[in-house]
Formats: structure tokens, sequence, C-alpha cells
């Protein structure tokens, strides 16, 4: 579904998308509003969002997207100077975001890893963001119940994870298998209820396991 209000931007993302012959554009909407109505009516599976849209911003619209239709996954299309906007509506449930200048090829690779239940932390702008909400990991001095079921390990890894980093990363600095990563992250987003990792990463900034800081290097 694509929710955009420049008619001129939701027929190039059509166009783009129809190049692919697995998808399919099965509603448009040039307001969150609109987008609330025909949602229901046609299950889409990955939600293509614009953030500033009249009637109902892309952020309020995710939120309430999600809550009619569990499954449908929201990528925020946004620009670099719309940061806040895209923190706020990953908090609302997005699954990711992407650059409008981004590459059909990118497009399409995106609609694909979200569709599948992952989550966009590849992409720099997207370790941009986690970077200046969520920076440097501290372990709180009061730690969130949620978190009691970890592991250690898997704290580690949830920690890890809180910094924006990708399972090779997390297995280069846990000297680990990339494949044991994966077990670790698979048993971590469980544990929490989180949706994917970056439903991770804010839920370890809203439950005071990071806070803001100056991150390091990985």
């Amino acid at each position: 579904m694509l929710v955009d209000d420049d008619d001129l931007v939701r027929r190039g993302l059509r166009l783009i998308i129809s190049s692919d012959p697995t998808l399919d554009v099965v509603a448009e909407a040039e307001d969150g509003d609109i987008a609330l109505r025909r949602a229901p009516h046609h299950h889409p599976d990955v939600v293509l969002m614009d953030v500033r849209m009249p009637q109902m911003d892309g952020i309020t619209a995710t939120r309430e997207l999600i809550a009619r239709v569990p499954d449908a996954r929201v990528i925020i299309l946004t620009t670099f100077d719309e940061d806040e906007y895209v923190v706020g509506a990953l908090r609302a449930g997005a699954s990711g975001f992407l650059l409008k200048r981004s590459t059909p090829e990118d497009l399409l690779r995106a609609i694909h890893v979200v569709a599948l239940g992952d989550a966009l932390l590849s992409p720099a702008v997207t370790r941009r963001v986690i970077e200046r909400v969520v920076e440097q990991p501290i372990l709180s001095t009061s730690p969130d119940p949620r978190l009691a079921h970890l592991t250690p390990r898997e704290l580690e890894v949830f920690l890890l994870i809180a910094q924006g980093r990708s399972n090779r990363e997390i297995a280069a600095a846990l000297t680990v298998e990339e494949t044991t990563v994966k077990s670790h992250v698979r048993n971590v987003l469980t544990k929490l209820g989180a949706r994917d990792r970056i439903h991770a990463v804010i839920l370890a900034y809203e439950c005071g396991a990071v806070s803001p800081g100056k991150r390091t290097d990985p």
C-alpha cells in the first residue's frame, strides 16, 4: 500500500514496484486518514508511509494502522532532515525507514526485507537515527523486569542490538559464529515480545537499558 500526498511520488513508487513480478500494489492513499479507511479492506503486507501529509501525519497513521491491521509492516519514507519524525514513527510501530532518494533496487530490497519480518537496520540513515536517540549502552541501576528473562549472553547481544550493530558486527564483538548470534537475536526478540530489531532498540531506550551518550565504534 502506498501512502503519500504527492501523486507523482505514488506513481513513481507504483512503477518501480510493478517491475517486480512478486509484488502488487493493492491500494493507494493520499493521506493517513484515507489510508486507515482503506487498509482494513485491502490488508496490505507492507505499507510505504510518507511522514508529512495533510489531515493525518504518517506517525499517527502508522500507530492507528498497525492497531487496525496488526500484520501490516510499515516502512517510513523520509529525508535526512526528518529524523525526529522517524523516531516517533518507529515508536509508533514502524518496521524501518527509507530515504525517498533511495535507488529502485534499495526500495524493492527494503520491501522484501520487511515483508519477511525483518527490520531495516542496515542503511546509513537508520544508523544515524539510532545513534541520535540511543547511543551509549549503559545498564540501568534498576533493570526493567522485562530484561530479567534474558541470559547474560542474551543481555550482551541485546545491548549490541541497541547500538544498531548487525549480526556480523555482534559476532565479531563477542567472538562467536554469526549463526550463534542469529539464535541469540531470535531468543531476545521472543523473550522481550519485540516485533523486530528496531523495536528492540526502542525498548532498550524506553526501559532504561541504554541511555543517550557518545556512541563508541564497533
